[in-house]
């Protein structure tokens, strides 16, 4: 009898044992650690000076996980909780601001005119692994649209990394490398591309794919073309529309616009054209006069662009 009073004890006291022991391996994960964020290191001063246009940023929460700790394998069962401090949304939109003014970027200079870029968090985590140490990994969609929504820089991932030694006790180094992951992410942007779009070339042929849009920010909206039609004999009415064959050019119908001597200066401002289709692109000049033969002459855009000018002369010939 005695015998089974000791082993019950025996049982009970180990059942506390386990007990014990499994309680302090949750220890681990009691109480929030709190990661502090922070931008270590400024962007590179005056990079982008001048730039024509501003831009606006807009941070979205994208992560399918949105755990700060997502591994941790010092504790078989349980994740350390871990808080970001400040918000996570507040401090990439207000870091990443910091970050573009200092190269030069300028901030909602203009609503009527301003880019929109946004930054959509697809990852935003600090692991521990023993043996190896913490690791960060930060990845973000990046994408830009122009003053009518347009897509002028595509939705591309950019991503940063950091590893770094310390035990898994750690969360001050576990922050100083998450913090390192992010500021590796925000070197991955192309800022140069984002910046081209913000700024008119000198050439319309230094942005091939930059399409008119009206808004005049575009080298070839300020290309200034010369126009001289002349007709012998004078007094002739000039008309003139777009012949187009790229389905981003509309053609257009005849547009009165002088008679002759003609002699005008005029930019671009037809929708959808690019240095690059321009030469798929014609304007046809008619002539008439009343008692004589219409005619009608087409010249190629991409060579108007070059040569900036159109120039001609209709001998007009008396209708029979």
């Amino acid at each position: 009898m005695k015998s089974n009073i000791y082993r019950l004890v025996a049982l009970m006291l180990a059942v506390l044992m386990l007990a014990a022991c499994g309680s302090s391996k949750k220890a681990v994960s009691s109480g929030p650690k709190i990661l502090n964020l922070a931008l270590v290191e400024e962007a590179y001063p005056n990079r982008y000076v001048d730039l024509d246009y501003g831009i606006r940023l807009n941070v979205r929460e994208g992560r399918s996980d949105t755990r700060i700790v997502q591994k941790y394998d010092a504790s078989a069962v349980s994740l350390p909780a871990v808080r970001v401090n400040p918000d996570l949304a507040s401090f990439v939109g207000e870091s990443a601001r910091r970050y573009m003014r200092t190269m030069g970027f300028v901030f909602n200079a203009d609503m009527a005119t301003d880019y929109m870029m946004t930054m959509t968090l697809r990852e935003f985590a600090v692991n521990y692994l023993s043996g190896v140490g913490w690791s960060g990994t930060v990845q973000m969609n990046i994408e830009v649209h122009d003053q009518n929504g347009r897509l002028v820089y595509p939705n591309v991932v950019v991503s940063g990394r950091a590893n770094g030694s310390g035990n898994s006790s750690d969360f001050i180094a576990a922050a100083q490398i998450l913090n390192k992951a992010y500021l590796n992410a925000l070197k991955d942007v192309d800022w140069d591309r984002i910046a081209f779009f913000l700024r008119k070339a000198d050439a319309p042929a230094l942005e091939k794919n930059k399409q008119v849009t009206g808004e005049g920010n575009t080298a070839l909206e300020s290309t200034v073309i010369r126009w001289y039609i002349d007709s012998s004999p004078r007094g002739a009415d000039v008309s003139s529309r777009i012949v187009s064959s790229v389905a981003d050019v509309k053609n257009t119908n005849q547009n009165y616009v002088g008679s002759t001597p003609y002699e005008t200066t005029e930019t671009f401002d037809i929708k959808g054209l690019t240095f690059n289709n321009s030469g798929n692109v014609q304007i046809e000049i008619t002539c008439e006069k009343p008692g004589y033969i219409t005619q009608k002459r087409r010249f190629n855009l991409r060579q108007v662009i070059e040569q900036k000018e159109i120039s001609t002369k209709f001998n007009l010939v008396k209708e029979e």
